[in-house]
Parts: structure tokens; C-alpha cells; sequence
């Protein structure tokens, strides 16, 4: 899944040079930016070994990546397909069409929505009845640019439900402990999210489109991206006290926190160096998460 404009949870370069024409499956993958899983699976996986108390089953661990794939792969065809005419006028990602076809993305968006309906009816009762919810929340996001300026914040809830959701995957129910590591989440992708979108401040401007960014200016967006990233700190922790994580898992903290912190730095680089120190930091920050939590688990 990544933002209307400015592909923070999805970071490519600018215009056609973000563009790498390849096979079939190689420019399918580039267009729902594939690689950039790695943002949100952590969290997923996480909240997952923290419900088993362990290794979960073989059987759900597949079905959860499965849902998880599945979901993002339609989710940025969604996201796609709304703004085809508008990403085509954005000299960022005026090349994006090139990728593959405006009829195949759709057939694939039907056949990826499908996939994440059939896994998460093949968990758990609970897992079906809220599929459709979380695939129209995640739908949602890619509208709100039409009516609010708080697009950072649908993001960061559609990348919330993944934790949620693996959680609910494996227990049957939903606990505090997901609730507040998907309030973490939200405000990490809104931290990033807002940074990231300072890029298109002129364009988005130009276009008229409802921007926090243009509302707020771009020193007071940092601010508030600084403040959002603090929550994100307070909510790990609150994360490991609701669960009941060991001293392990504490270790990983001021790693997470420095990693947050150099994010921070980003914007006094050229766009290809926000692209590689936003990947970096931002999959650090998940990995570390996740290593962290399966250390204090399996230990």
C-alpha cells in the first residue's frame, strides 16, 4: 500500500527513472511496489508469535502471509487504478502506466481481493466475517485524498489492520495488546508518511489536492511528524506491557529510536537519498521489531 502521491510506504524514484521495464511479472511487481512488504509483514508476524506464545502453526503462519500478501497486492492496485489519470500528470510517477495495462490491473485487483476473502475465511470464522471490513477500510484510504487532507492517518490505520488481523488469526479475538500496536503503527506511517510528502508539496498545490503538508507548511508537518514518531516510541512500549514482553524485548528500543531519529534527518537529502534512507530506516525499525519480539518468545 503506499500514499496517494508520494509512494511513502511504496518509495520509488522520481519520474521515469523509477521506472525498471523488465518481464511481465518483474513490472507487476513494480507497480505494487512488492519489495516494500516489508513495512507492515513484520508487524503482522510479530503480533502473530506474541498470540502463540511462540511458533504458530505452519498452517496459519501461511494463511496470515498469504492474507497479508494478498491484501497489499489489491490495496495498491486500488490505489493504482483511482489515480491513473492523476499520477500520469505527477512527473514522479508519470511513467507508472507504462507498467502494465489499466485492464490488468483490474483483473488482477478482483483475483487478489478474491485470494484475501478465501484465506481469511480458512482461519477462522471471525478472520471471514471481518475481511470485507478490512478490505474496504484499505480500499478507503485511497479516496480520502478527495475530501480530507488526513490522508497520512488512513494509511497508517490500513497498515494497522495487519497486526490486528494476525493477532485475531491466531487467538480468535481481539486483545489490547494489537490494539495498541496498530495505534503504534498508525503513527508510524503517518510520521513517515508526512515527511515523504513534503516532496510534492508543489504539486500538490498546483493540482489543488487536499494535502496536510500544503494546509500546515512544511516546517510544521516535520514538527508534527516528530511528535507522531514519539507516540510510535510510547506505543512499543505500551505494546510489550500489555503483552507481557521480557527485558529482551526492551533491549530493542533505543535501536528503534535511533533508526526514528535518523528518519528525521532525511529531508536534507536529494530524492534518491530520502528513497534509500526511508527504505532503510523504516524496514530497520520493522525488522528490529520483529526480531525483538521472536527473541523475548523463543528464549
Amino acid at each position: 500500500m503506499d500514499t496517494n502521491r508520494h509512494e511513502s510506504s511504496g518509495l520509488e524514484g522520481s519520474g521515469a527513472k523509477g521506472i525498471r521495464l523488465g518481464g511481465p511479472m518483474s513490472r507487476f511487481l513494480q507497480l505494487i511496489r512488492f519489495s516494500h512488504t516489508i513495512f507492515a509483514l513484520p508487524f503482522a508476524l510479530g503480533a502473530l508469535v506474541v498470540a502463540a506464545n511462540g511458533w504458530p502453526s505452519l498452517r496459519i503462519l501461511l494463511l496470515v502471509v498469504a492474507c497479508m500478501v494478498f491484501a497489499r497486492t489489491a490495496a495498491m492496485l486500488f490505489n493504482r487504478l483511482i489515480d491513473w489519470s492523476l499520477d500520469q500528470r505527477n512527473p514522479r510517477t508519470a511513467s507508472r502506466h507504462l507498467l502494465v495495462s489499466k485492464r490488468a490491473a483490474q483483473v488482477f485487483l478482483v483475483l487478489s481481493s478474491a485470494g484475501f476473502v478465501l484465506a481469511a475465511a480458512a482461519i477462522n470464522r471471525l478472520t471471514f466475517i471481518l475481511a470485507p471490513l478490512a478490505l474496504a477500510l484499505i480500499f478507503f484510504y485511497s479516496v480520502t485524498k478527495r475530501f480530507t487532507s488526513a490522508t497520512h492517518f488512513f494509511l497508517g490505520l490500513a497498515l494497522a489492520i495487519a497486526p490486528i488481523g494476525a493477532w485475531i488469526a491466531e487467538a480468535g479475538r481481539i486483545d489490547l495488546a494489537p490494539i495498541v500496536l496498530g495505534a503504534g503503527v498508525i503513527c508510524w506511517v503517518a510520521g513517515f508518511d508526512l515527511i515523504y510528502a513534503t516532496q510534492d508539496y508543489d504539486f500538490d498545490r498546483r493540482e489543488g489536492i487536499r494535502s496536510l503538508v500544503v494546509n500546515l507548511g512544511i516546517a510544521r508537518s516535520l514538527r508534527l511528524a516528530q511528535l507522531l514518531h514519539l507516540l510510535t516510541f510510547a506505543a512499543l512500549i505500551g505494546f510489550g506491557l500489555a503483552a507481557k514482553l521480557g527485558a529482551l524485548y526492551y533491549w530493542s528500543m533505543p535501536l528503534i529510536a535511533a533508526a526514528l531519529f535518523y528518519e528525521h534527518k532525511t529531508q536534507k537529502l536529494d530524492l534518491a537519498g530520502i528513497n534509500r534512507a526511508f527504505f532503510q530506516s523504516n524496514a530497520f525499525v520493522s525488522a528490529v521489531f520483529l526480531l525483538a519480539v521472536c527473541v523475548d518468545r523463543f528464549t
